[in-house]
């Protein structure tokens, strides 16, 4: 599947690896070598800025999305290709889920959980047909991955839809992983989905 645009969700903190911001760096390298255009949150801090800042020092376009209340507090990144401002945190998944064609997750905390999972659950349900990745760098993923293999052994998520998540730890190869990925599931509440 030809990829134009990827949503990176990723913590408004740098973390405390030195290896989640070499990654950001990395991701966003890689997006602009690749002619992919960078959709995320609009903020200047944390590993945002830095995937957002990389991508454009490689030549790469960057379109952010932030809600007003935090362009008011001043974290909007002031050097985008573009910087969409929005009335709240709903309209701006909304808006970053319809630019893009994939979706990736970077090391981040409750709102790039919370993004994550909403729009894995969006596709679970039939929403979009649109590949989902972990930059698992460092093993940040692996509990997590762990954890959401025992839903699957608990009977709470498919195994068709466990597997619509893809995860690596190099950005080329995830990226690759995504432009594989094929839609080969049904939305949850079909009643031929598999079991």
């Amino acid at each position: 599947m030809p990829i134009g645009s990827i949503c990176v969700f990723c913590g408004a903190s740098s973390g405390a690896n030195p290896l989640y911001r070499q990654s950001a760096i990395a991701m966003g390298e890689t997006l602009a070598r690749r002619g992919i255009r960078l959709v995320y949150g609009g903020g200047a801090v944390g590993l945002m800025g830095v995937v957002a800042d990389a991508a454009l020092a490689a030549g790469g376009e960057v379109i952010g999305i932030i809600p007003q209340r935090l362009q008011d507090s001043e974290i909007g990144h002031p050097g985008l290709t573009r910087l969409e401002v929005v009335d709240g945190m709903h309209a701006r998944k909304a808006r970053m889920a319809d630019l893009s064609d994939a979706f990736i997750a970077l090391p981040g905390g409750l709102g790039t959980l919370e993004e994550l999972f909403e729009v894995w659950t969006w596709g679970q349900l039939g929403y979009h047909s649109k590949p989902l990745g972990l930059l698992d760098v460092n093993d940040f993923y692996g509990k997590l991955s762990h954890f959401l293999d025992h839903l699957v052994d608990e009977g709470f998520v498919r195994p068709p839809h466990r597997a619509m998540l893809q995860r690596s730890d190099s950005p080329e190869d995830l990226l690759q992983r995504l432009e594989a990925w094929q839609p080969s599931v049904r939305p949850k509440w079909s009643e031929s989905a598999p079991r």
